[in-house]
């Protein structure tokens, strides 16, 4: 049976661009969506459909476009117009997005407030609520902050807690006030309509429900059944109306009452897809009622009393058809430096910034699947690992075969793949690919973005590009390129390294759609799916084998460290004018201490740029280091500069390092000092290495290790 597929994000508020944590959340939906995409009908095929949209009702967006004299609607469509730009610059595939403001909305949000009312659910009561005095107004629950009942945790809104997740009633707070006037409100009697969620159906429901295997993750079934209470003793009614004036969707049959916004919001989900269906010409309501369909819900922590408790008993009771059948995956928040997201202390990071810095959208989503799991934990973005794991795995590791490879093809073979394969370069694909179990790892890996294990899932894709890595540094297609009778063993080397490239492009197209598709138009592929990443018979080498590709171009270039510099919110007290420059060096003297002085070596005299530049730099990896026999204090290393040929040199760094602990080591060389004739053969060159002025008293030597992604040949300047 076709699984389909009903996969909705939580919808942002439409009062503001798309911040960090949006994007977190839609990559990792987007990834998972792909990789359901690409599975054929060997895996039971899937149709997916992949609907967003805006939370558009409520009282703070009916305040903003009041403050900038236009409608509500005018309001929310000028923030609607600039979502593409978002979802578009960071490759996220929405098949729709709407608005909950909508006329399916309004259809589907009355239709499930009259069946809850004819299943006795929906009552009135006469209750003290919160007036703003000074506005004139009753006030929403997100109108009103004050201290967390629960946790105490201040500047908390009036229907749940950020910290805790608690959800309580906004006469609750402690110190409550006005996020309009800053007032303390007031309590004046008013007539709401409530979800009687107290009652016993709603808890039978729920703590079944709840507790339906595979539904949602551990530790969230442990936190909302504590909501629960052993009997539903702790579920309250809720308030489910707000008074005129609001923005939102009319109560039937009760004039001057709206639906508050978290009645609605989530009946967007439905309303996205009922006005998708209709776009497409697919039966809404037949595909609800099939059995094969199941929605895949992503939320954050901090609204799951809303999505755990309120929304699936409203629906449940509405009669709503694929309740049994949906799935929530909750995740954590996105942290900068162990920090919570904070503009005024400089943890702020700008989507909208990343792109215009020209930064590649796919280094963040790598980066954000690479620590995201299917657990509820809070993922830390940190910029210098950011950059440290994109260099390494993306560039140094992924990027990097094809472009050793790819340009032989061309100058040696006109652009045509060899018609067949070595038995010893099959062997060693299928090593790159299958398990030391014999299993061939596209299952594990499939099993990982199934269950949105997406680290686990890179990590082992990252070890199948380890094996194609040594299988180009083993074989040595640069030095097999300068000897006529290697040109088969070339052509061989060359293809098997290609195909090795091909599958991991295809394990990671989930997670890299750009490069996949450039992948795609340069070696002449049509559409992937995940059957294509099979070892089975030679399924992973056969398609390849004579094909005539394209030129290859830069597929994705490095991180560049500076950019992270300046994709941080600068700190609020730093965002101000920034004063005239003497006033600054008067006031900025006195706030940095001096560092204390070392025991160092003293400085050499003073050269020119041009004097520097006469020394060329390299970066080299020491593909073999052995001791000299006679030589107290050498190693002799064998190192490729990315010339096409090894070099040797000599280093007196035999009392710090054991030779197999530098052998795959990337280090800096003198790649340009005049060969030396030495007692025990002759050293191309000099590496670099710090030590302290007193080398009695501090006898350490420090070969220099240049940062991950940097490459043999590379010159440093």
């Amino acid at each position: 049976m076709t699984r389909k597929l009903f996969v909705t994000t939580a919808l942002p508020y439409a009062n503001a661009a798309f911040h960090i944590g949006h994007m977190m959340e839609y990559i990792q939906a987007d990834i998972w969506v792909r990789f359901q995409r690409m599975q054929a009908e060997g895996d039971g095929l899937r149709e997916v459909h992949f609907v967003g949209a805006d939370d558009t009702h409520g009282t703070p967006i009916m305040i903003a476009a009041e403050k900038e004299g236009i409608t509500p609607q005018e309001f929310v469509a000028k923030i609607a117009a600039g979502r593409p730009q978002y979802l578009d610059g960071f490759h996220i595939a929405f098949d729709n997005w709407y608005s909950t403001d909508s006329p399916e909305n309004v259809e589907l949000s009355q239709g499930i407030y009259r069946k809850l009312r004819d299943a006795g659910l929906i009552q009135t009561k006469t209750v003290d609520r919160f007036f703003d005095p000074v506005k004139g107004m009753f006030l929403a629950d997100r109108n009103i902050k004050g201290e967390c009942p629960k946790c105490h945790a201040k500047d908390q809104y009036g229907d749940n807690c950020e910290v805790c997740g608690a959800a309580y009633q906004p006469t609750d707070l402690v110190n409550p006030y006005s996020v309009f006037t800053n007032a303390t409100p007031i309590l004046k009697p008013s007539e709401q309509y409530f979800f009687k969620l107290s009652d016993p159906r709603c808890f039978e429901f729920l703590r079944d429900w709840l507790n339906t295997p595979g539904r949602l993750q551990p530790e969230m079934v442990n936190k909302v059944s504590e909501w629960l209470g052993e009997a539903g003793e702790k579920l309250a009614d809720w308030d489910i109306s707000r008074d005129a004036p609001y923005f939102g969707i009319p109560i039937p049959d009760a004039p001057n009452k709206y639906f508050y916004v978290w009645l609605d919001a989530p009946v967007g989900y439905l309303a996205s897809l009922k006005n998708y269906c209709g776009k497409k010409g697919l039966d809404y309501d037949a595909l609800l009622a099939d059995p094969g369909t199941e929605q895949i819900h992503f939320i954050g922590k901090d609204i799951v009393s809303f999505h755990l408790l309120f929304w699936p008993a409203m629906l449940q009771f509405a009669k709503h058809p694929t309740i049994d059948r949906m799935k929530v995956a909750v995740h954590g928040h996105l942290t900068v430096n162990n920090e919570k997201m904070s503009k005024s202390r400089g943890t702020g990071i700008s989507p909208l910034r990343y792109l215009n810095l020209g930064m590649n959208p796919e280094w963040l989503r790598y980066y954000l699947a690479y620590k995201l799991n299917s657990r509820v934990e809070d993922l830390d973005f940190t910029g210098d690992d950011f950059v440290a794991r994109v260099n390494s795995d993306l560039i140094g590791k992924f990027v990097n075969i094809a472009s050793r490879c790819a340009g032989f093809i061309a100058k040696k073979f006109d652009g045509k793949l060899a018609p067949s394969l070595s038995a010893s370069s099959q062997e060693w694909i299928r090593k790159a690919l299958l398990a030391e179990d014999g299993s061939e790892r596209q299952a594990s890996i499939g099993a990982n973005f199934e269950s949105r294990e997406f680290g686990k899932a890179l990590r082992e894709i990252m070890e199948i590009a380890d094996v194609a890595n040594r299988f180009v540094d083993e074989n040595k297609p640069w030095i097999l390129a300068k000897d006529e009778t290697k040109v088969a063993e070339l052509h061989d080397v060359c293809t098997a390294a290609l195909i090795l490239f091909r599958q991991l492009t295809i394990l990671l197209s989930p997670v890299l759609p750009g490069v996949a598709a450039n992948v795609r138009t340069f070696l002449n592929d049509a559409a992937y799916t995940w059957a294509d990443t099979s070892v089975a018979s030679g399924a992973a080498w056969e398609p390849m084998l004579g094909r005539t590709i394209g030129a290859y171009s830069h597929l994705m270039t490095r991180v560049d460290a500076k950019m992270i510099e300046d994709l941080f919110d600068a700190p609020a007290q730093q965002a101000a004018a920034a004063p005239a420059p003497a006033a600054v060096a008067a006031e900025a003297a006195p706030a940095l201490e001096a560092p204390a002085a070392g025991d160092i070596e003293e400085l050499a005299p003073e050269i020119s740029i041009d004097d520097f530049s006469k020394i060329d730099l390299r970066i080299a990896r020491i593909v073999n280091c052995e001791h000299v026999e006679g030589a107290g204090k050498l190693l002799r290393l064998t190192l490729d500069v990315g010339e096409g040929r090894y070099r040797n040199v000599f280093s007196g760094i035999k009392s710090m390092y054991k030779p197999e602990d530098l052998v795959g080591k990337l280090t800096v060389m003198v790649a340009n000092l005049a060969p030396r004739k030495m007692k025990f053969g002759v050293s191309e060159g000099m590496v670099l290495a710090a030590s302290a002025k007193d080398e009695k008293a501090n006898p350490g030597i420090y070969v220099l290790n240049p940062w991950p992604g940097a490459e043999p040949g590379m010159r440093v300047r």
